[in-house]
């Protein structure tokens, strides 16, 4: 019986007067290759502060150093802190308002949610206004008819699931920072996770949408309905648009009906050839919910952070399938898979779990890889092409990282299901960062190259941010770039919303 409910999986895991003012983004101790349309370091002066107080009586700002660092950045780690101040307002009144204050002041916003992200879209290093939607995190109201769930966007993954299964139904969207990501942070990257292969990404369960744009105007886009064909879904728009396009306040969420009884099958592989032949085996005799892979290092990082090893012996890949298995048809159909895969040689060993217990372990070998590693200072690739593509753009993809990366410990892992593929670098302990950095990206170029070879994309599920925007022109046309310039300029003709992400 593995998770029949989502989130289950164990713990989850300017100037002087502030406007806008030209500049470069650099980061500590490197010269700045992520050049970027950029802001100098504002000080809050006791008039601006006096200023927005009055615009915003009720609003919370924080303005103690720990405050601003700690909501000056994501998981990225990679910039250093330094915004204005921290504005945490407790409803959409005081989105509006806020940004109608920074649009008369010309003051930039760098809206934030959980702050998980892994891009540097949530960074705020220039004397930006963070404005923190951690407060708004209530649910607002479930149609039952429509099994629809309206909530703040400040609410966590995790919050949001738990909703849904007071209802008896889910929201089939998750990953292992389900704990502390937002809903709104998830809207703006268009985040996938671990069950995309049987449920989409977070696109497809957001009927509708409200947002705040940079002059504090109020759009309710779709309204969650099944059918408009009233002109365009700007709602789509909203989507993965990283903070850019307005503040997302509100979102409309479709949920599913209550998921299956499920299984977590863990196999060991003996080469990485045989990984898309493995998955081809398994959906096309079980109804998979998530096909996930991670190399021998992956575990070891894992186990070394406290997990069980789940064989005596070490395999150099492995995959963890979730899937429905209802009955004993179900588990003829499970024993049926195993026993193909085994016998045609592409697997090697492999357990399947009986209880919840065995499940959460299971997959804590998969969810704690990116925990384990975080001591590790990783460099993070997150790609993506079709799974028609894979098996080629793995092959090379390999030999690039084996010529590249001789002296670097590569960790691998992804939803391969969805043809998703993370690839962390590990800093050597003796290596500066900024040194560190340059060689990293320097491969990521001809990563870049790669992708762009095989249709695949730079961000599968993180953003651009501020670290894929050097290669950014590897996935979309100059084209596709100005038409995204022009929807930008159109909502923020100022350029105050998260300015330097995603492109200058």
């Amino acid at each position: 019986m593995g998770f029949a409910r989502g989130g289950q999986r164990g713990p989850w895991c300017q100037n002087r007067d502030g406007r806008v003012a030209p500049q470069r983004w650099t980061r500590p101790g490197h010269a700045g290759t992520l050049a970027a349309r950029s802001f100098r370091r504002p000080t809050m002066s006791d008039s601006r502060i006096s200023s927005l107080q009055a615009a915003v009586p009720t609003l919370r700002l924080l303005t103690e150093p720990a405050d601003l660092a700690h909501y000056g950045v994501d998981w990225t780690r990679r910039w250093t802190p330094a915004p204005m101040a921290i504005a945490l307002p407790a409803n959409v009144e005081e989105v509006q308002a806020t940004m109608r204050w920074a649009h008369a002041q010309g003051v930039a916003v760098v809206p934030s949610g959980g702050r998980t992200g892994l891009s540097g879209g949530a960074v705020a290093a220039n004397g930006e206004l963070v404005l923190s939607l951690q407060r708004m995190h209530k649910v607002l109201g479930f149609d039952a008819a429509d099994r629809l769930l309206t909530v703040e966007a400040g609410i966590a993954l995790e919050a949001v699931q738990e909703a849904a299964r007071t209802h008896d139904l889910q929201y089939p969207v998750d990953f292992a920072a389900r704990g502390s990501c937002s809903i709104g942070g998830n809207i703006a990257t268009n985040a996938g996770g671990i069950r995309v292969v049987r449920y989409g990404n977070t696109r497809e369960w957001v009927a509708g949408v409200k947002l705040v744009t940079a002059t504090g105007e109020l759009l309710d886009l779709n309204r969650g309905l099944v059918k408009n064909s009233s002109g365009y879904d700007l709602r789509h728009l909203v989507v993965a648009s990283e903070g850019t396009l307005g503040v997302i306040v509100e979102a409309t969420l479709r949920l599913a009906a209550p998921p299956p009884e499920t299984r977590v099958m863990l196999l060991a592989l003996p080469s990485f050839e045989v990984l898309m032949e493995v998955f081809k085996a398994l959906r096309a005799r079980l109804p998979l919910e998530a096909f996930e892979f991670f190399t021998d290092r992956a575990l070891h990082h894992v186990v070394a952070h406290g997990a069980q090893p789940p064989f005596e012996a070490v395999y150099p890949y492995y995959v963890v399938a979730e899937f429905a298995c209802e009955g004993e048809a179900g588990e003829v159909q499970v024993l049926s898979a195993f026993e193909y895969c085994m016998e045609q040689g592409l697997v090697e060993d492999g357990v399947i779990s009986h209880g919840d217990s065995q499940a959460v372990a299971l997959w804590r070998l998969r969810e704690g890889i990116t925990e384990s590693l975080a001591p590790h200072v990783p460099y993070k690739n997150d790609v993506s092409v079709r799974i028609s593509a894979m098996p080629a753009f793995l092959a090379r993809t390999q030999a690039l990282l084996r010529a590249e990366y001789p002296q670097f410990d590569v960790v691998w892992f992804g939803h391969i299901g969805d043809g998703n593929l993370h690839i962390n670098v590990l800093k050597p302990a003796d290596m500066a960062n900024a040194d560190f950095v340059v060689e990293c990206e320097r491969v990521t170029k001809l990563l870049a190259a790669t992708l762009a070879e095989h249709g695949g994309s730079i961000s599968a599920e993180h953003g651009i941010g501020l670290v894929k925007k050097p290669y950014l022109d590897s996935t979309r046309s100059a084209a596709e770039i100005a038409v995204m310039r022009g929807i930008r300029h159109a909502l923020d003709p100022a350029g105050i919303l998260n300015p330097g992400k995603l492109f200058d």
